[in-house]
């Protein structure tokens, strides 16, 4: 399927670059002409991503401050500029559960790499965007920092909610330096960790999947397309707001039959 040229000149960071949403956006990113950077702690998967399109690898790992920062330096640096920038690590394994459940270390693991390493990410790369006074910073966040669930993911679903209000609050502090700071909210995507979590537990996968009126989970080529409109100036005026992307879970209250 063509797509549009918008990125053209742009340099494009990517984190959780070599699988799923991150691996699709990393393609979409660079079929529409951006210079990617990708991104990931997972060293063969990131580079064989950077390779694909021709890109930069860098590993690192998403929680460690001098990593982060080593990231952005070197994105700039070698590329010139970081005119956008995705923050998309995140883990959700299966010891976080119910809040009954789900225990400190747990909890703490999941918190470091879904919502400090976001706050590391933006804090490292906003100085750059400030001094070219342009950017566009996009974290995952999910639908389920917009509702909740009874199949209970208790520090996910935290973080998430984090994502979110960081996101909102960072893209009003520096709107008039011309940086947006949204916070994209995927419904259940079709990529590895999510076939892992379902594998384990079919049921809690039935459960979800009666709630998407569209009947399936989304394509991570699907989210992948929402990244490439909020880094694109197509996107110029959405800031500071929770972008849906969940086949209308979120507005839903009886599904299709």
């Amino acid at each position: 399927m063509p797509v549009c040229r918008r990125l053209v000149d742009r340099v494009a960071v990517v984190t959780g670059a070599g699988s799923g949403i991150g691996l699709a956006s990393v393609r979409r990113l660079a079929a529409e002409g951006a210079r990617v950077v990708c991104a990931d702690i997972d060293e063969p998967a990131g580079r064989a991503a950077a390779e694909e399109v021709d890109g930069l690898f860098v590993r690192v790992d998403v929680t460690d401050r001098q990593e982060v920062e080593r990231l952005f330096a070197m994105a700039a640096d070698r590329c010139g500029s970081v005119d956008f920038s995705f923050h998309n690590a995140g883990i959700s394994p299966p010891e976080d559960d119910s809040i009954l459940t789900t225990e400190p270390d747990a909890w703490q693991r999941v918190q470091q790499v879904n919502l400090t390493s976001i706050y590391l990410c933006c804090r490292a790369v906003l100085p750059y965007m400030r001094r070219q006074g342009r950017g566009s910073i996009l974290n995952t966040a999910s639908f389920v920092a917009v509702m909740g669930a009874a199949t209970s993911q208790i520090s996910y679903t935290a973080s998430k909610g984090g994502v979110l209000a960081m996101s909102r609050e960072l893209g009003v502090q520096f709107a008039r330096e011309g940086i947006r700071v949204n916070a994209l909210c995927p419904g259940p995507v079709n990529t590895p960790l999510l076939t892992e979590l379902f594998a384990k537990d079919p049921e809690r996968a039935a459960r979800r999947l009666v709630h998407i009126p569209a009947g399936r989970f989304a394509e991570p080529e699907e989210i992948a397309a929402a990244v490439a409109f909020l880094a694109s100036d197509d996107s110029s005026f959405v800031n500071a707001t929770g972008f849906l992307v969940d086949g209308g879970i979120a507005g839903a209250y009886v599904t299709p039959v």
